[in-house]
């Protein structure tokens, strides 16, 4: 009789064989499996993408290497995809065994990857069609998804690679661009690369050289042109008219691994002579010096964070940002900023060039820091959570660039633009005959045009953060920018010292420039008021309230009644269509009525005005110049514009 260790024993012994009667099966049948194999790819292909696969050859040597040769994926009815004449590689038979795939080396001779977009369609649109998985399902674990699936790409990078003659291609109506790859190879860790890049009027060579461990998850990697030039982007100048380039980049990753159900990716890039140019961004190249991420992302099982211990340096200027995205109960997004006290000439002096024209020549005294903090729960929009805090220490500007602040105490030209024209000059000073000091304007008009445009307006410092923080949460709800934040320091500071362009660069701009206007006390409120009331359009070529109430009413602004000043407060958003506001018989219309009506309450609920200030108004007249615009409309008038909404946003 046997014992327990023999009857064990024998049960190893007995698995042992079967295995290794299935490795020798598998061996001697390994080139049948192969063919089955890439069968059932094309069939899933063909059944999901539209594509053919055909391998004309495809063959074992040994156990472990793979030689597939004259490769062809080609959708229906469409530009070829993937062409590969030679491809040798290794996998881990032992991988294998459990299903998952690892590479060891690889050999690609000759072959291209095109993607052919034309007016009818692309040869890659079946691929960009979503499927739904698993991912989809609200309980995934985000750390093990993510774990999963870098795993899984890592392992399809060899340990050795040897790529000659291959070539990533895109053609996008005419629009195109080739990436040669003359040379890649992995050995020995050691990662080097030759890439010609070739568009229309465009020729470079790239390279990129460094340490790479697929394995152990590191790398460390330098991009660059061989030419020790710019490497400049081709494509995106046609495609998005946005034209990007740099000196060389250098990547680094040093750690990319799970601890206690998190996955913890660690490690730096940085970036010498960037720049970019777009119409939306600025009017000229935007140019960054160097650049620097220090970054520690963490994912967790239903959360997502740039931990706050990354930095991001911008020449001279370091922060502390910190991102996160949490999805519990609710969605949370969240972004925090930190600039801990810094030289306020080192800002001034890290600023990118091209992005801050205006603050060129600038010099500034003392130190600042600043936080930001914002929040936002998609179940509570209303709670969105915004403060800037900024902290002076002895700030003080001693020298302004093209933006001189102190102008606006002074008599000077003001020249609007419309529709990228500049507009005839206006005088903003004594020496003007329409100019009207603020004591001679209607104290209505005051009272309408701050509580339609700015209540807080003598008490914020440039800014509203509850404007903010409801501009903010209108505009992620409606997924556009429906609502902006605008006070009247910053419509003041983007007439008066700014262009009218609608880009990055400008808003940018404009926000420092109302920092410095109404921290550094450079014009008292009632001056910078006084401005605002002389330069604002009121009207088709009509700037100004000393234009505007006798264009509209043949009087001097201090004689305006309550009515009148409705009148004007409720048409600063599009002056030039005021004459939609009336019909043919030139009385106001009725959403205009209304609107007047709420602005008319808001101001007695808010103790601007009295009951007895509502008597003895005659009903609007129209007696200026203005009546000739007051023509009869046709049936078609636009009544759905902006003015017509019969909506107020304070």
């Amino acid at each position: 009789m046997k014992t327990k260790k023999q009857k064990a024993f024998l049960i190893l012994k007995i698995c042992g064989i079967l295995l290794l009667l299935g490795i020798a099966l598998a061996f001697a049948f390994r080139n049948t499996i192969l063919e089955k194999i890439i069968h059932r790819i094309d069939t899933k292909l063909d059944k999901e993408y539209q594509c053919h696969l055909t391998i004309e050859k495809a063959e074992f040597h040994g156990l472990t290497n793979l030689e597939l040769n004259h490769i062809y994926l080609v959708p229906k009815q469409a530009d070829t995809l993937v062409r590969i004449d030679e491809l040798k590689t290794s996998v881990s038979f032992w991988k294998l065994l459990v299903g998952d795939i690892q590479l060891g080396k690889l050999e690609i001779n000759q072959g291209y990857v095109q993607l052919v977009k034309t007016k009818t369609g692309s040869n890659f649109d079946a691929f960009l069609h979503s499927k739904k998985d698993k991912s989809d399902n609200d309980d995934v674990n985000y750390a093990k998804l993510l774990n999963r699936i870098t795993s899984r790409l890592l392992n399809l990078v060899p340990t050795d690679m040897s790529v000659k003659g291959f070539a990533f291609k895109i053609d996008d109506k005419g629009n195109k661009v080739v990436f040669d790859f003359n040379q890649l190879a992995l050995e020995n860790k050691k990662l080097t690369t030759l890439i010609q890049v070739t568009a229309a009027d465009f020729s470079q060579q790239w390279s990129i050289n460094g340490f790479a461990d697929p394995r152990d998850r590191k790398a460390d990697l330098d991009f660059f042109n061989v030419a020790n030039d710019t490497i400049k982007i081709p494509y995106l100048d046609k495609k998005w008219n946005l034209k990007t380039g740099f000196k060389s980049i250098h990547f680094n990753m040093d750690n990319l691994s799970m601890d206690s159900g998190e996955l913890h990716i660690d490690g730096y890039s940085s970036i010498e002579d960037l720049f970019v140019n777009h119409p939306k961004i600025a009017g000229k190249d935007v140019t960054i010096k160097n650049a620097r991420f220090d970054y520690h992302w963490i994912v967790g099982p239903r959360f997502m964070a740039l931990d706050s211990t990354s930095t991001l340096q911008l020449n001279r200027i370091k922060c502390r940002p910190y991102i996160s995205y949490t999805n519990e109960t609710d969605k949370v997004y969240a972004l925090q900023l930190q600039i801990p006290k810094m030289k306020a000439q080192d800002f001034i002096s890290s600023l990118p060039d091209g992005l801050f024209r205006h603050f060129v020549g600038m010099e500034a005294q003392g130190n600042f820091s600043y936080a930001l903090n914002f929040e936002y729960n998609n179940h509570k929009p209303n709670e969105v959570v915004f403060e800037s805090k900024l902290k002076p220490e002895n700030l003080k500007i001693i020298k302004y660039g093209e933006a001189d602040l102190n102008k606006i105490n002074t008599e000077f030209i003001y020249r609007a633009m419309d529709n990228g024209v500049l507009q005839r000059p206006i005088t903003v000073g004594s020496s003007n005959y329409n100019f009207t000091p603020l004591s001679a304007i209607s104290p209505y008009l005051q009272k309408c045009v701050l509580t339609s445009e700015d209540p807080s307006f003598f008490t914020h410092r440039g800014f509203i953060n509850e404007a903010f923080k409801q501009s903010i949460a209108k505009n992620i709800k409606t997924k556009k920018f429906s609502r902006g934040a605008s006070t009247i320091s910053m419509q003041l500071v983007k007439n008066v010292f700014l262009t009218r362009e609608k880009t990055l660069s400008r808003k940018l701009e404009e926000i420092l420039l109302v920092y410095i206007l109404e921290n550094n006390h450079i014009s008292s409120k009632e001056r910078m008021l006084e401005v605002y009331f002389n330069i604002i359009e009121w009207g088709p070529n009509i700037y100004g309230i000393g234009e505007a109430s006798h264009f509209y009413f043949q009087k001097s602004p201090q004689d305006l009644n309550l009515n009148e000043c409705l009148f004007l407060a409720t048409i600063i958003p599009k002056p030039k269509g005021f004459m939609y506001r009336f019909d043919t018989n030139r009385e106001l219309k009725l959403f205009a009525k209304q609107q007047e009506t709420f602005l008319t309450k808001l101001m007695l609920r808010r103790n601007v005005l009295t009951a007895n200030d509502t008597i003895g108004n005659f009903p609007l007249s129209i007696s200026g110049p203005a009546q000739s615009f007051l023509k009869q409309k046709p049936m078609n008038t636009i009544e759905n514009d902006s003015l017509s909404t019969g909506e107020f946003e304070f």
